[in-house]
């Protein structure tokens, strides 16, 4: 096979699977039925993925590759905006992004995706967490008594997908009896930065 008709194989397996687990969700992500919506005999992806689960990271690359566009487009893309405030943004964006793509969001952090796979996985996300930190860095004030930013950002991270997951089951709503995630997002990023700064704090 030509190398770009190859490459162009790779890519619309991967396409597939990511509008397969937007459609589906991760259940739907069989070899059998990515091969049969990209039109190909169910051993093709053998020839770009020795596995399924190096599929499925391929796929899971996407998102986030996706979220780091959306980051740069919507959080520090606004040099202008004050580093609490993108903070905010950020924190919106990771729990809007985990409420629309709930399959893509579960993929992405499966553990058995993380390991391996020749995808880097881990990798890719050092960037998003390095966002986090600076952030978290420029909007903390200093102090010698603190922990260091990237352990607070990994905190925070902690606790924004923990409200991303217990939000999508339902749990959160049904305890703390609120219909927006919101005040939690702001909890949690008042609990480890520290309240947000007021107007006059900014000047």
């Amino acid at each position: 096979m030509p190398p770009d008709l190859d490459r162009s194989l790779r890519d619309r397996l991967v396409q597939v699977g990511v509008d397969l687990v937007a459609r589906s969700g991760t259940e739907a992500l069989s070899l059998r039925e990515i091969a049969r919506r990209a039109g190909v005999s169910h051993g093709a992806p053998r020839r770009h993925f020795p596995t399924h689960q190096a599929l499925l990271a391929a796929i899971a690359m996407e998102g986030y590759r996706e979220l780091g566009r959306r980051i740069t487009e919507r959080v520090t893309g606004d040099g202008s905006a004050e580093p609490y405030a993108q903070l905010v943004a950020l924190g919106r964006l990771y729990l809007d992004f985990a409420r629309t793509n709930t399959g893509m969001f579960a993929l992405m952090f499966r553990h058995d995706l993380l390991r391996g796979n020749g995808i880097g996985l881990r990798e890719a996300s050092q960037p998003l967490f390095g966002v986090l930190v600076d952030l978290v860095a420029r909007a903390r004030p200093p102090a010698a008594d603190v922990a260091a930013p990237a352990v607070v950002a990994g905190a925070l991270w902690a606790n924004w997908h923990g409200i991303a997951q217990l939000w999508q089951w339902g749990s959160l709503q049904t305890t703390v009896r609120i219909d927006d995630v919101e005040p939690l997002l702001r909890a949690a990023l008042a609990a480890h930065v520290g309240p947000a700064p007021t107007p006059a704090a900014t000047h």
